[in-house]
């Protein structure tokens, strides 16, 4: 039996999987992100926990395929990292370091494209070969996958899809410091902004509290038929839908995966976005599915064996 590790390093925890070859998964686990003094002890913490999972499953490790990671910053394809907020690394050549410390082979990823992969693979874009994951958090992530690759572009920083801009005449910043960006509406914290905007103009009843709205507050206030909120949310939509019209003219996708936070509102969400994104989509781009993600917490390790197993 041939095994490999799947490693999802978050910027409060690492989570880590053991999978055998086929893709069953024989143990997961999680340690803690320690990222002082810029994150040097976060490679050696996770080749020790490797190590002590080899030993307690009793593996050979000639037996195990390598580590594949997914990180939350642009990787190369030589598997190094130009600088990554979340985890105080500068410049870090992870594959060799992790190679290194472990003595296995490591294939490294960013954490969205790795998650797009896991969905690919074992959740919402099972059986597809050409898909689009969207996270929809904090910020929007993305991951772009074509024949069953990720793209991964010059510098790593192929499938940024929250950065792609979608009004022109804002004024206000998004923290890439450019302005219209998607991650700006359709993110969950945009989905707010989108909501206090509206609510500071409004007159009509609402369940909506301007003071302290959340996004899962508008979907709730969606389902509960509240027609401000309705309007909130067509509003979201449409700048995520038509967003993705344009991506879908140069990829050409098969599915559209929704992940992330606001995800957890449900099927509601996708008519909302389906609706504007058929209205602007190129008609040989009509045909496409949109699905909830499925796999949760869990798409990053399956997204990071399915990269070394791939390799």
């Amino acid at each position: 039996m041939k095994y490999c590790f799947g490693v999802d390093i978050g910027g409060t925890t690492v989570k880590m999987g053991l999978f055998e070859a086929e893709g069953a998964i024989v143990d997961k686990w999680e340690i803690t992100t320690d990222i002082s003094d810029e994150g040097s002890a976060i490679l050696p913490n996770v080749a020790a926990s490797v190590g002590k999972k080899i030993e307690e499953h009793q593996i050979d490790k000639k037996d195990i395929i390598g580590i594949g990671v997914g990180v939350p910053a642009p990787v190369t394809s030589d598997g190094v990292v130009n600088g990554s907020a979340n985890l105080g690394w500068k410049y870090k050549e992870v594959r060799r370091e992790l190679e290194e410390l472990s003595g296995l082979k490591a294939v490294i990823g960013n954490d969205a494209n790795v998650a797009a992969l896991g969905e690919m693979w074992k959740g919402g874009g099972a059986g597809e070969k050409n898909m689009i994951m969207v996270t929809l958090g904090t910020g929007v992530g993305g991951g772009i996958i074509i024949d069953g690759k990720i793209l991964v572009g010059a510098n790593g920083a192929g499938g940024e899809i929250g950065h792609i801009c979608v009004n022109y005449d804002e004024t206000d910043h998004c923290g890439c410091g450019n302005c219209g960006c998607l991650e700006q509406y359709a993110s969950a914290t945009g989905i707010v902004k989108l909501a206090k905007k509206k609510l500071g103009q409004e007159m009509r009843t609402t369940i909506l509290n301007k003071e302290d709205v959340t996004a899962k507050d508008v979907f709730d206030a969606v389902k509960a038929g509240d027609e401000v909120a309705d309007e909130i949310a067509v509003e979201f939509g449409k700048y995520l839908g038509y967003g993705l019209a344009n991506l879908a003219a140069v990829c050409n996708p098969s599915v559209f995966v929704i992940g992330g936070g606001v995800s957890k509102a449900g099927e509601v969400l996708i008519p909302y976005i389906q609706k504007p994104y058929l209205e602007r989509a190129f008609f040989a781009d009509k045909q496409v599915k949109f699905v909830l993600a499925e796999l949760g917490n869990d798409a990053g390790i399956c997204g990071a064996a399915k990269l070394v197993m791939d390799d």
